[in-house]
């Protein structure tokens, strides 16, 4: 665990801005004593796209949050999403050494799950643990100290493309900083966002983002299923822009002033002006036309997560229902329409269980970036920087051979 008085930071890059929130730990907690946030040029549907436009963002959000916090990051935790991200189940048995489960079994039995066949374009992002089996008493949630003979693990692997790892990383590193970790976004925002109670009960969060929609399962207070779909925010200044004819930046500040998912609730008689493309004059529309071209869009993204759902056979499970959060919710109207097309009870998830500039950061659009730096606060200081495949096999054996040969000369 992070000691009191530990500075971390988290680094949220997104399709629409690139996000770093610093923050330190106390006794009670954490408390956010920085953020920094700068437009995103360099992504597309959550993946890295253009390295320089990128590096130049981070850059500027992370100088805004050094000249907040008043300190230097150097390291950071980052999220991963996309639709490259991919999850299955995973089991792993091991025999426990004297009749009793230590921390080297726990380890030993997660290894075990983690060693599965995946393609070399391929790396494990994460392994999570769902339940441990003792002997034959299951639903064991931290085995260590138990009495058995044989300890058995079922865990989550979450997998991701190389490339768009080694991009992120890559981007962080132009900017001078070391990469702590990199986390799977979803698992991040639930972090901030969830209780514990509904993680019991069942709960699937929606992080809709700008580029991506991000989607983890919950139940018996362990992940149960996570996926991407690449659709977002900015699917919806787009259709805004083509319907309305109008720019795109203009596009956004209207789907963000106006913009309602539900056309059933606006106004009939309400209208808003619509600059034109390529400065011609401005027209009047009703606002009901703008509510009718974003309802579509973002009831498809709620069928999608249906759909997502259905095909885990997770559906059932939701009893606390479901936690809506990202930049992309703050759309009015947003859970009513969720809760049309899903059927079960749907809330905003705001970052909570922190201290500081919390007016601040008390936005769905920050939840990730407050789930990364909680995130950081519960790893242990194990390994300093996350490398990607850095060893292949080639450098292995030449490195090998020189030791060989260093040995004969």
């Amino acid at each position: 665990m992070a000691k009191t008085g530990d500075i971390l930071v988290g680094l949220d890059i997104g399709t629409t801005k690139i996000c770093a929130i610093v923050g330190e730990v106390t006794d009670d907690g954490i408390d956010i004593i920085g953020v920094g946030s700068h437009p995103s040029k360099g992504l597309r549907k959550g993946v890295v796209v253009n390295i320089d436009a990128t590096v130049a963002s981070i850059k500027r959000a992370i100088e805004e949050a050094e000249h907040m916090a008043g300190c230097e990051i150097t390291t950071v935790y980052t999220g991963i999403a996309g639709g490259h991200i991919k999850a299955f189940p995973s089991h792993g048995v091991v025999a426990v050494k004297d009749k009793e489960v230590r921390q080297q079994d726990v380890d030993r039995v997660i290894d075990q799950a983690k060693a599965v066949a995946i393609p070399l374009d391929r790396e494990v992002i994460h392994v999570l643990p769902q339940e441990f089996v003792v002997d034959d008493q299951d639903g064991v949630k931290e085995p260590v100290g138990m009495s058995g003979v044989r300890l058995e693990a079922k865990a989550l692997i979450v997998t991701g493309a190389v490339s768009s790892a080694q991009n992120i990383v890559k981007c962080a590193q132009r900017t001078g900083l070391n990469v702590a970790d990199i986390v799977l976004q979803p698992l991040a925002s639930s972090l901030a966002t969830l209780s514990e109670d509904e993680k019991e009960l069942g709960v699937c969060l929606v992080d809709i983002g700008g580029g991506t929609t991000d989607i983890a399962v919950f139940h018996n207070g362990a992940i149960q299923h996570t996926a991407v779909i690449s659709l977002g925010g900015n699917h919806l200044t787009n259709d805004v822009a083509v319907g309305l004819r109008t720019p795109t930046h203009e596009a956004e500040r209207i789907k963000k002033q106006y913009g309602c998912a539900l056309a059933s609730s606006v106004d009939k008689t309400e209208t808003i002006e619509v600059p034109s493309v390529g400065g011609g004059q401005p027209r009047v529309l009703s606002r009901h036309i703008l509510a009718e071209i974003v309802e579509p869009r973002v009831e498809e993204i709620f069928m999608l997560v249906q759909h997502e759902l259905q095909k885990c056979g997770m559906e059932e499970i939701l009893a606390s229902g479901v936690v809506i959060t990202g930049g992309s919710t703050l759309l009015a109207g947003m859970p009513e329409m969720a809760e049309e097309v899903l059927g079960v009870p749907v809330r905003r998830g705001l970052p909570r269980g922190i201290g500081g500039l919390v007016d601040v950061v008390k936005s769905p659009m920050y939840a990730t970036a407050v789930g990364l730096v909680m995130y950081g606060a519960k790893q242990q200081a194990n390994s300093p920087y996350f490398k990607i495949r850095e060893d292949n096999v080639y450098r292995k054996v030449k490195n090998r051979m020189k030791e060989w040969l260093g040995e004969i000369f």
